[in-house]
């Protein structure tokens, strides 16, 4: 399940508002309208756009909503929950069977998870199972990763296209040399489209493929983990031994977090029975 990531909208707000106050505090003429250019705006945006249109086929244009989306959104998994539930899947089958686990899939919401106890219940061997699993990683990453590579490209050319915005002003000014006072107006024009440029690439583009690129390592690193457990579910492991080796996946911090949730379980369990 996935939650609003705030941190991506608040991170692109606070960027412009700061912009905004630096222009404001600058104190220039004509304060943060001068920095409003329409032609200098359809010379990047306009550009950009061709630029994605050439690069891309229409299948790769069409993910290019649902990718940014992404951006705006967060996993709520707990690798913690997430070692919980194989152990206790690693006690059940020992105790019933691996053929017990068919009831417990329908507490199971993650797709993957899910594959990977069907093939456990279904007897295949340890390493076909990693194989089989392995491979679906695989595919993911490669999916994300053109999924991603629309963004990258809009971080690269934007601000191609606003250098090419402030040539085309610089071209228009030297044609009108004859008005010295047009000058330093023109030269402020033709510098508006770099800006433009250079702000959406460092302040939109980059930064979200970035942050989908960590998204695509969290989901990798949630799925190895997945891997594992299952493998020691079916290979009938000691759900002690499995919860030490899964817990070599967590950060310190972690394992102090899940420490205090398990003994917090245990103490209520304690008054419970008392």
């Amino acid at each position: 399940m996935k939650k609003r990531d705030i941190l991506t909208p608040v991170g692109i707000t606070l960027g412009f508002v700061m912009l905004m106050f630096g222009i404001l505090a600058s104190g220039g003429s004509g304060g943060v309208l001068s920095f409003l250019q329409i032609s200098s705006i359809l010379i990047v945006i306009g550009g950009l756009a061709a630029a994605i249109l050439i690069n891309f086929n229409l299948d790769q244009l069409k993910l290019t909503s649902h990718v940014m989306k992404e951006a705006f959104t967060k996993s709520d998994t707990s690798l913690p929950a997430l070692i919980r539930l194989f152990v206790h899947l690693s006690e059940r089958a020992r105790r019933e069977g691996l053929l017990a686990l068919e009831n417990e899939l329908e507490e199971v919401n993650d797709p993957f998870l899910k594959k990977g106890i069907l093939l456990a219940v279904d007897g295949i061997e340890p390493e076909v199972i990693h194989d089989i699993m392995h491979a679906e990683i695989t595919a993911l990453e490669e999916r994300h990763h053109k999924g991603r590579l629309i963004i990258e490209k809009a971080g690269e050319y934007a601000p191609a296209w606003g250098m090419i915005g402030t040539l085309i002003g610089l071209v228009l000014m030297l044609n009108n040399l004859q008005d010295p006072s047009t000058l330093g107006p023109n030269m402020a024009v033709a510098l508006l489209t770099t800006f433009y440029g250079t702000v959406l690439a460092n302040l939109v583009f980059i930064p979200m493929a970035g942050k989908l690129e960590n998204k695509t390592e969290e989901e990798i690193f949630f799925k190895q983990i997945v891997i594992e457990g299952v493998i020691g579910v079916q290979s009938g492991q000691n759900p002690r031994i499995l919860e030490e080796k899964l817990a070599a996946f967590l950060s310190h911090d972690m394992k102090y977090k899940a420490d205090e949730e398990a003994e917090s379980s245990l103490l209520g369990d304690s008054i419970h029975e008392a």
